[in-house]
């Protein structure tokens, strides 16, 4: 992307572009994302958790760029005895975070870590699991956190990176129908800002996993198609995400292509894409279970 700076690290989701709005404003629709992305993919997260090849039930696990905590929450749920470790940069997401954990009676079993993986690293114990989803393609150096990771794990831990195979899709392929093609547009162009920012994303991690140490003992995707009908939260989830995809594609895309978006992700409008019976979540996410 021409204007945009590279998205900021260890986010947990590649929804974070920067778009020019104000930062905090910017960091509350992050987080409405990442909160929304949760619900909505609840099942399928849950399904990555309880296909882990772990050989007991882990009493400790690190859960690293944890957004907002779907993937701490889900571990939580699928290993009862466990405590976890959640690290992310954000401030704001570690105390909604938090707050999440208070709210479902989990807080005693979740500790927070501010930090930047690429620099320091942290002290994190000696985890029996490590989850890291979407957050390995932001690492400036991921085969040197790999390498760390490695260390930190337990003698036959498990490490588990889950990957997306990009932004989720939400619209009909011919919608809105009189600028078809829009999202693929939109998607062709979020895919050069990855190329020159995030080189990393969409790597096969078998391969650098295994040059780190570990021995790769399972590989699976998981297809995810919701709807139609969809929920309400797939409403905002769809109106949160691409409101951020537009603020980012300013330069990028055409002006009768910006102004179709505005119709769709103007919410007093009838063409607002929270009135549409006919969006869908469709996305791909790859979990690799490497054993130390």
């Amino acid at each position: 992307m021409t204007h945009a700076s590279p998205p900021a690290p260890h986010t947990a989701h590649d929804h974070n572009l920067d778009q020019g709005h104000d930062h905090d404003a910017d960091a509350d629709g992050q987080t409405e994302i990442l909160d929304l992305d949760a619900e909505v993919l609840a099942e399928h997260i849950a399904s990555i958790t309880a296909w882990l090849p772990v050989k007991a039930s882990p009493r400790h696990i690190v859960d690293l760029g944890c957004g907002t905590g779907a993937g701490t929450l889900a571990l939580l749920k699928r290993f009862p005895e466990a405590e976890v470790t959640a690290v992310d940069t954000s401030a704001g997401h570690l105390h909604r975070l938090r707050d999440k954990a208070g709210a479902a009676g989990l807080a005693d079993r979740v500790r927070t870590v501010q930090a930047d993986l690429d620099g320091a690293w942290p002290e994190l114990g000696r985890p029996e699991l490590v989850w890291a989803s979407a957050s390995m393609h932001h690492m400036a150096d991921p085969d040197r956190t790999l390498r760390q990771v490695h260390d930190t794990l337990a003698p036959g831990g498990l490490f588990a990176v889950v990957e997306l195979a990009g932004f989720p899709r939400f619209l009909p392929e011919d919608a809105p129908a009189d600028r078809p093609g829009l999202e693929e547009r939109c998607h062709a162009a979020l895919d050069r800002h990855h190329a020159e920012h995030m080189p990393h994303r969409g790597a096969d991690w078998g391969p650098k996993l295994t040059a780190a140490g570990f021995t790769v003992e399972g590989e699976r995707v998981i297809t995810v198609n919701l709807g139609p009908p969809h929920t309400e939260a797939v409403g905002r989830y769809a109106l949160s995400s691409l409101t951020r995809l537009r603020g980012g594609l300013t330069q990028e895309l055409t002006t009768e292509d910006l102004a179709a978006l505005d119709r769709l992700l103007d919410t007093e409008s009838p063409h607002s894409i929270l009135r549409r019976d006919d969006l869908t979540v469709r996305t791909e996410r790859t979990v690799w279970a490497a054993r130390r």
